[in-house]
């Protein structure tokens, strides 16, 4: 077979090592060697010796439940192969996360991780009823985290003289040491119509990075999520 479709820029290729890696722009390969955790459907071939189970409310503290408030279910990925994830077409990216390290993420990002990492799920600080993201995994230890994105993510930084307000649809996650509340101010739409209404966006105050995507989420894509 000839033409662009069978060229190098879409060939993948063999593993280098055992792991995660970018295969392009909308999908994550891993290389299993053991065990790893996906979100459920998200994988789209795989080749070699895998199994796959499905994770509902899951078992102990690495699978007690679903990564967050809205549902996202997880699968364990065991044996010796490949496998190749990804959601919507979204653009994947990866965080090392190194001992020591934090990283809160709205599950609705979460794609796929080395299970030598742990998360648990906490209620973002601040938030209450109202927030986005209510149920935020965080995830510490040592491994690689594959996350998707609607477009390119922001990285935002943050520092104690400079706080940042997020809308709540848009964020992704952000790193330790930052603190999070409710900040109410009027929204643009509102004024325009000549109302008093508020909007609502989540302030991250101290030092660190927060990720935010490039657009809100809107009504059906939080219906699919």
């Amino acid at each position: 077979m000839k033409g662009d479709l069978f060229s190098s820029q879409h060939m993948v290729q063999p593993a280098v090592e055992p792991g995660m890696s970018v295969e392009n722009a909308k999908c994550i390969k891993y290389a299993v060697n053991g065990e790893m955790y996906a979100r459920q459907g998200a994988m789209i071939a795989y080749r070699g010796g895998l199994k796959f189970e499905r994770k509902g409310q899951g078992v102990g503290g690495m699978l007690k439940r679903a990564v967050t408030g809205e549902g996202l279910p997880l699968m364990a990925v065991r044996g010796q192969g490949e496998a190749w994830f990804a959601h919507e077409a979204q653009n994947c990216f990866i965080v090392d996360v190194e001992p020591g390290d934090q990283f809160t993420v709205n599950g609705r990002n979460v794609l796929c991780f080395d299970a030598s990492l742990a998360y648990e799920i906490k209620t973002v600080k601040g938030s209450g009823i109202a927030g986005g993201g209510l149920f935020n995994s965080v995830f510490t230890g040592q491994g690689r985290l594959g996350l998707v994105c609607e477009g390119n993510p922001l990285v935002i930084p943050v520092s104690a003289q400079a706080p940042v307000y997020v809308d709540t649809d848009a964020v992704v996650g952000w790193t330790a040491q930052l603190q999070t509340s409710l900040h109410r101010s009027q929204s643009i739409g509102s004024m325009l119509r000549g109302g008093s209404g508020e909007a609502v966006q989540l302030m991250l105050q101290g030092e660190g990075y927060v990720v935010v995507r490039p657009s809100e989420l809107t009504p059906q894509k939080a219906q699919q999520h």
